[in-house]
């Protein structure tokens, strides 16, 4: 099985290599950005790669956007995302290509215990099998719950809520929307009881949407 290992922490990289090595698995390239990562898959055609999701060169999500146009290219390429970090905005993306879960991997570094299971999971999902970690499962739902939520909401009121995320008052975004401080309340209240927001003496509601709306954003 041919392997292409993409992480720009060096040990961390070194590492990965030497583990696949000593479990004969023939590991053709390791690099250190998405760049890279990319033109290895493309010219050495590997059955499957490890790629960390923050990576060179904005060390943002470069990894998990190389996998995403990779999986679009090679459907039959199997991608295992090995990271600290469940990135909802993308990786529901990569499901949803035209492979589907087939030949996908997911796991979280610190949840790795076992370094054979470990290389059973490249190795199913490099056969078209998958490999997700429970936590990437659950943030995975919870983010699609989320979509679907914000889905409900009619354009007037995102609007409301995107003001409401910046800070202004009902006051403020009734002023910039042009429309009645009444019509504002109005929308404020069809968005908390959309986002299943019931009034309670703990909780502060316009808070709860706002972070809801920047969850969803990511």
């Amino acid at each position: 099985m041919r392997v292409v290992v993409a992480e720009d922490a060096a040990v961390v990289r070194e590492g990965l290599v030497q583990i696949l090595r000593d479990r004969d698995l023939d590991v053709v390239a390791a690099v250190g950005d998405a760049d890279a990562l990319v033109a290895a898959v493309e010219e050495l055609r590997p059955d499957a790669v490890v790629a960390d999701i923050r990576m060179p060169p904005t060390h943002r999500d470069d990894g998990l956007r190389a996998a995403l146009e990779l999986r679009e290219r090679h459907p039959e390429l199997g991608v295992l995302l090995f990271s600290q970090y469940v990135e909802t905005r993308y990786a529901d993306r990569l499901a949803g290509g035209p492979s589907g879960l087939a030949g996908l991997g997911y796991l979280l570094k610190e949840r790795v215990v076992d370094i054979d299971e470990f290389v059973a999971a490249l190795r199913r999902v490099a056969a078209g099998g998958t490999a997700l970690d429970p936590e990437v499962v659950a943030q995975l739902l919870a983010a699609r719950r989320a979509a679907e939520t914000l889905s409900a909401l009619t354009g007037r009121e995102r609007e409301v809520l995107s003001a409401m995320a910046e800070g202004r008052t009902n006051g403020g975004i009734a002023e910039s929307l042009g429309v009645s401080r009444r019509a504002v309340e109005k929308h404020t209240a069809a968005i908390f009881d959309k986002l299943g927001l019931p009034r309670t003496e703990s909780q502060h509601r316009r808070v709860l949407a706002v972070l809801h709306y920047l969850d969803r954003l990511g």
